[in-house]
């Protein structure tokens, strides 16, 4: 493999890595409020659609990224209301919430569109376009750093940067604010939150409306920017990959953008080496290398779910004392 190939693939990795990480971030902030949310999928699913439905009937891309949080906040709300207020099972909601919108976005894109649950090309203004930073064509011819400069960093959508800048804000918000204390102390201890005069209902209502935001993100870049439309169940099971690198990254931000980079990277050696020939011994065939990012899933799932240590709250509705 010579450099361009490994700029190539570098290159692959980050744009294979926004809608996990996004995802991932999502999944952070509602489990750390003491909330399990399996619906990832979901709420990426159903933004994925708003978004490209709405860019392509208005032309812009903002207003459908818009739309698309809209709908993933819909989605939380609801999740919120199931699994706060009336204290149901929250991997049960969560999954309802995978099924509404695998249905939804099938039976309204077709009745829309009419092609069998997808929405047309999206075009011009209607999507996110490369962005070329400055002095990146000046320097491409550059030894080593140009095209590092000029082919891995230059020549993103905006959502790109956008998201690996919503990074360190996370970890900035989590761990330097007043809000991200009490979010980790709801996720952690919620009946001492509450004596102190914290509204445990509201703080995870919060978390879960930021959880929606980022959904809405994720699902806008699947399908205005890595694609140019919206396709039948194009989230493909990434909000569960979403989870497993949560897990992986032991509910912690710089360590999840680490692990949405590592399966990121096993999504680009898949799509860009289907046959990878082994010293001329032998070819590992294409199916397993798609397989890779889902194999690792379940490794991770199966190793390190016993390992990695959760928010003591999670999962665990709470009632208020009366």
């Amino acid at each position: 493999m010579d450099f361009l190939q490994v700029i190539l693939t570098l290159d692959m990795t980050i744009r294979l890595s926004v809608v996990l990480l996004l995802a991932c971030l999502a999944g952070l902030f509602s489990e750390r409020s003491g909330v399990v949310d399996i619906g990832l999928e979901g709420k990426m699913l159903i933004a994925a659609f708003a978004s490209a439905a709405v860019a392509y009937e208005s032309g812009h891309v903002w207003i459908g990224v818009l739309a698309g949080c809209g709908a993933a906040l819909l989605f939380s709300a609801i999740h919120g209301i199931a699994s706060i207020i009336y204290r149901g099972d929250q991997i049960i909601s969560g999954v309802a919430l995978n099924f509404l919108a695998s249905g939804l976005t099938i039976v309204i894109g077709d009745a829309i569109y009419n092609k069998g649950g997808q929405t047309p090309v999206l075009t011009g203004s209607a999507r996110f376009e490369d962005i070329t930073l400055p002095f990146a064509d000046a320097v491409a011819d550059v030894r080593l750093l140009g095209p590092i400069y000029s082919e891995l960093i230059s020549g993103h959508k905006s959502i790109v940067y956008y998201a690996f800048m919503i990074v360190p804000v996370v970890w900035w918000v989590l761990y330097r604010t007043r809000f991200g204390l009490r979010l980790r102390a709801v996720g952690e201890n919620p009946a001492s939150v509450d004596t102190a005069g914290i509204s445990v209902y509201m703080m995870r209502f919060k978390a879960l409306a930021i959880t929606g935001i980022l959904c809405g993100l994720a699902g806008a870049y699947l399908s205005t920017a890595q694609a140019a439309g919206f396709g039948r169940e194009m989230t493909a099971g990434r909000g569960y990959i979403a989870l497993a690198a949560l897990i992986f990254a032991n509910w912690r931000p710089i360590h999840a953008m680490g692990a949405c980079l590592l399966f990121g990277f096993l999504e680009a050696i898949s799509n860009l080496y289907p046959n990878i020939d082994v010293f001329g011994l032998f070819t590992i065939p294409v199916q397993f290398t798609q397989a890779l990012p889902y194999i690792l899933t379940v490794v991770i799932l199966a190793g390190f779910i016993g390992k990695a240590i959760p928010p003591k709250a999670v999962g665990q509705p709470y009632e208020k004392e009366h």
